[in-house]
């Protein structure tokens, strides 16, 4: 597994995230390899200050916004030098059954960017059977990924999760994932990518554990 530090997200999303937050991010994941994932707010400051592959996220953490608005925060943050958007699912229509009106939203704001979406499902708030519906309806929608969680909800990242998703579509795990063991677990199980406020330290012990 060689390729680890291109499939790691180093990740600052904290309600009280600073400029100087995400250049720190920044800085790290220059230094270990890996992407980045930043506020939007923050998209023009990283853009300008380091050649990093950049995700942000949309709707976030709720996944409540309408759909015209949401089309419109994730053209906002494409035009602000997102290379890939993290969009938030509407979990109460999950929970409704409005299954239809939750797949047209996804696939309207997948349609409007033209950078890869990753759909987060909040995994650790839904049943199997949830996880196996919102899977099918994002891989319908066109998403090219699902993730696990916002990070700001009830628990994280776990194996069975991630091998549900990952029979739909690539799956970025999200979550509680802090070191090389818990990251290999998550690779182990299926997933393409890891998020993680904790990037630089699973490279850092991937690199030591390479090295013995």
């Amino acid at each position: 597994m060689d390729d680890v530090p291109d499939r790691v997200e180093h990740t600052v999303l904290g309600p009280a995230t600073t400029p100087e937050d995400v250049r720190s991010c920044l800085d790290d994941a220059l230094e270990y390899g890996t992407r980045a994932c930043i506020p939007p707010c923050y998209l023009a400051l990283a853009a300008d200050y380091a050649d990093v592959p950049l995700a942000t996220v949309v709707d976030f953490p709720h996944g409540q916004g309408s759909t015209d608005a949401v089309c419109a925060a994730a053209r906002d943050a494409w035009d602000r030098g997102a290379d890939e958007l993290d969009l938030v699912s509407n979990l109460g229509l999950l929970r409704a059954g409005e299954d239809d009106a939750l797949g047209e939203h996804l696939t309207e704001v997948v349609a409007a960017v033209p950078v890869p979406v990753k759909v987060i499902v909040e995994a650790p708030l839904l049943s199997d059977a949830e996880l196996h519906r919102v899977g099918r309806l994002a891989a319908d929608a066109d998403a090219a990924y699902l993730k696990t969680a916002t990070g700001f909800s009830e628990g994280g990242a776990t194996v069975h999760d991630v091998e549900i998703l990952s029979q739909y579509l690539p799956v970025k795990a999200s979550g509680g994932v802090g070191s090389w063991d818990e990251a290999k677990a998550m690779f182990d199980a299926g997933a393409e990518r890891i998020g993680a406020s904790s990037g630089d330290v699973i490279v850092r012990e991937w690199r030591e554990q390479r090295a013995e």
